[in-house]
């Protein structure tokens, strides 16, 4: 995919980037910010199809169909070029090789000349400021986007010369309905990876399909379903067991922290409709009604905190049994 219309939600950057097509005020650079998975690639693919594309529908999107849109797709359009790397960081040389140098010379077919910098955060600060001297002062056909998930790792003096477009997450609905119709999921599952993703497309579609995400969700709603009738060591020893693969404790965590908003939400609205989790009714009735509003917001803080503290290194152990003591106070 790489044309406007099929792209979920992001209606300002959409909005932004077809009104400059249209009236031809594209700018020369271009960051384009948000977490993996938002869609940063995709919508920069978009941008470099239609600016380059022969026949386009309503002067604002990609017809997907010409000459030019063809190679777009296959990656294989002479002046639409991808900035690669092979190690950690985009060197000096990086830039320098396949951008300063390349830049000079003129569109083989378009009437523009398009430079994508994939994982722009990645830059060298020497590599940064190569680059800054072009974006200074680029040829006319010259357009440069920067694709980032952390915009603080870019020099101050290309941000302020570059136009900054900040993905944001999508409604859950958004995500949810996709998920549904292009992915044909039933709708409960749908639901529960649009809330697990947290507005994240990318996330949401990876999870979806994911049987080991489907065992995740299993491992989890087997631990909070009886976690009233185990004791600390009990839930830590599980836990640990999630964990063996400590690179997912984050998205078991973010499993219980919708299983308590569920609890906490069914508490206030007695609805059934508003879960996620639907299918667990009885379950999270039942700890609804035995639990105060006091207790669950101290657990959905307790878990909110120990994600902070395995963010910042905390020692395993020490985070999970701090997490478990407000489940059992």
């Amino acid at each position: 995919m790489a044309n406007f219309r099929d792209i979920i939600g992001q209606v300002q950057v959409k909005n932004h980037l077809q009104n400059a097509i249209r009236q031809n005020s594209i700018s020369h650079a271009y960051i384009i910010c948000g977490e993996s998975g938002t869609g940063k690639r995709t919508i920069s693919d978009a941008a470099a199809q239609t600016i380059q594309c022969q026949n386009r529908i309503d002067g604002i999107d990609s017809c997907e169909v010409c000459k030019s849109c063809m190679q777009a797709k296959s990656h294989n359009h002479p002046d639409i070029k991808y900035i690669i790397h092979e190690k950690a960081s985009i060197s000096v040389d990086n830039i320098r090789e396949q951008l300063n140098n390349d830049i000079t010379i003129k569109p083989y077919s378009s009437e523009y000349k398009i430079y994508i910098i994939p994982d722009a955060g990645k830059m060298t600060e020497q590599a940064q400021n190569a680059l800054l001297k072009t974006i200074e002062e680029p040829p006319e056909y010259a357009i440069i986007i920067l694709i980032t998930d952390n915009i603080a790792a870019l020099l101050p003096t290309i941000q302020s010369r570059c136009v900054t477009l900040n993905l944001k997450p999508l409604d859950n609905s958004e995500i949810a309905n996709y998920l549904t119709s292009y992915f044909k999921l039933e709708p409960e599952r749908a639901k529960i990876a649009a809330g697990f993703c947290q507005g994240n497309m990318g996330k949401a579609i990876r999870f979806a399909s994911s049987e080991d995400f489907q065992e995740m969700k299993y491992q989890v709603l087997n631990l909070l379903k009886s976690i009233d009738n185990m004791n600390v060591t009990d839930i830590v020893n599980t836990i640990k067991i999630f964990a063996q693969n400590k690179n997912n404790i984050n998205d078991y965590l973010d499993l219980m922290l919708l299983w308590y908003r569920d609890v906490l939400m069914f508490k206030v609205t007695k609805d059934n409709n508003i879960l996620l989790y639907q299918g667990e009714y009885n379950a999270i009735s039942k700890q609804a009604s035995t639990r105060g509003y006091e207790d669950i917001e101290k657990i959905i803080k307790a878990i909110d905190k120990a994600k902070i503290r395995l963010n910042a290194n905390v020692n395993f152990d020490v985070a999970m049994e701090l997490m478990v003591l407000a489940f059992k106070d």
